[in-house]
């Protein structure tokens, strides 16, 4: 049997409550403990809401959490946290949604709301436009190949080309609202292009000068092969607002044009912020935040995996305001919303949510924490209420 402080310690880790002391007790249980697997599959589905233990019944759901652990033995807590201790946290089954709030008025149960609409969530898909203007739907299920490019639909692959050639030739990769894609450069760089979001960038790039990329708008992650494999050439990622110069790292750029605020988050390694000749270093765990109004620039720490988890297909809300919620949700859904109240707008929701939910069951786990009153669904427009 788990001793008792041993299950207080697992529901801290779990809700992000947990102190040095506290997780180097919970790692030695763990050492020593029979079970060498503790969680399953957490990110299927998981909340992040601050207020959950305060609304639900917390003994029930420790009990249920203590079941899972018991039973599930094919997720290790160690190898876990050391990738993504800032998602994991409550972990609820499937049914979370449906669960009745623990009041005597039974009628205040949740009960899943059921629409017949037409809204999916993003999938992979780009338009790519070749060096000579054409342009070619990349679609899932499709190929497309020519004699240094090939994509089955969901990615798009570069051969490498002589690095010795004279002249660039640039392609743009476009994703549209309700899209995805990733592409691998010709020096090894992988990016990840999230909703409306366009890339320029060179089908090859030339031994001897620095390799560029320009994130044109929207927001992508970049996994960059490291300098010392290109002869020393250093990476630079531009943008209308900022030069983001790196020898070899992995970090996110979000840059759209519905928004003021460029924000760059570095995940490894080193890179230089640079906004009209002002440099700022950024370190891991760091973020710079633009203001492209006045090209101020402020730099905090952040939790990475807030910022980065849509690449592994998870939406993380971080006390976001609806307002800004409802604009990521916007670009993947490729829909339109409308606030019946201005003051809704304002209201901060928490949440861990999967891509491919369906729009409706993102909704619900809004409403169901009294973040708003309800919804309408008119075509594909979401009427806030």
């Amino acid at each position: 049997m788990i001793p008792k402080n041993i299950e207080e310690l697992i529901i801290k880790f779990l809700n992000q409550s947990i102190n040095k002391k506290e997780w180097d007790e919970l790692n030695l249980w763990y050492d020593k403990s029979e079970y060498d697997q503790l969680l399953n599959d957490y990110i299927e589905i998981n909340y992040l809401v601050d207020d959950f233990m305060k609304e639900f019944n917390t003994e029930r759901t420790k009990n249920n959490l203590l079941i899972k652990i018991k039973k599930d033995k094919r997720l290790s807590l160690r190898r876990n946290v050391m990738k993504y201790a800032a998602a994991v946290i409550l972990f609820i089954s499937t049914a979370y949604f449906f669960i009745g709030r623990d009041t005597k008025d039974k009628s205040q149960q949740l009960t899943p709301v059921v629409v017949d609409s037409k809204i999916y969530h993003g999938t992979n898909k780009a338009v790519l436009t070749l060096e000579d203007g054409s342009q070619v739907k990349l679609v899932k299920g499709e190929e497309f190949k020519t004699k240094d490019v090939n994509s089955n639909g969901e990615e798009i692959i570069y051969d490498t080309i002589d690095e010795n050639k004279a002249k660039l030739a640039y392609n743009y990769l476009t994703i549209p609202r309700g899209g995805q894609f990733r592409v691998l450069l010709s020096d090894g760089t992988q990016v990840w292009l999230n909703s409306e979001t366009q890339l320029k960038y060179p089908k090859n790039f030339i031994k001897g000068q620095t390799r560029e990329v320009e994130l044109v708008y929207g927001e992508a992650y970049f996994d960059i092969s490291p300098s010392s494999n290109h002869n020393g050439d250093k990476f630079k990622v531009i943008n209308a607002s900022q030069h983001i110069e790196v020898l070899g790292t992995e970090f996110n750029v979000r840059a759209y044009k519905d928004e003021v605020m460029v924000f760059t988050t570095l995940v490894e390694g080193k890179v230089t912020v640079n906004v009209e000749g002002t440099n700022q270093v950024l370190k891991p765990s760091e973020q710079s935040i633009l203001d492209v109004n006045t090209n101020n620039i402020d730099v905090k720490l952040v939790d990475v995996y807030n910022e980065i988890s849509w690449k592994e297909g998870i939406f993380t809300f971080e006390k976001m305001p609806l307002s800004d919620i409802v604009k990521v949700l916007s670009r993947w859904y490729d829909i339109d919303f409308v606030f019946e109240s201005e003051k809704v707008k304002g209201n901060r929701f928490n949440g861990s949510l999967k891509r491919n939910l369906k729009i409706e069951e993102i909704l619900d786990a809004i409403k169901n924490f009294n973040k708003i009153k309800d919804y309408k669904i008119d075509d594909r427009t979401i009427i806030i209420k």
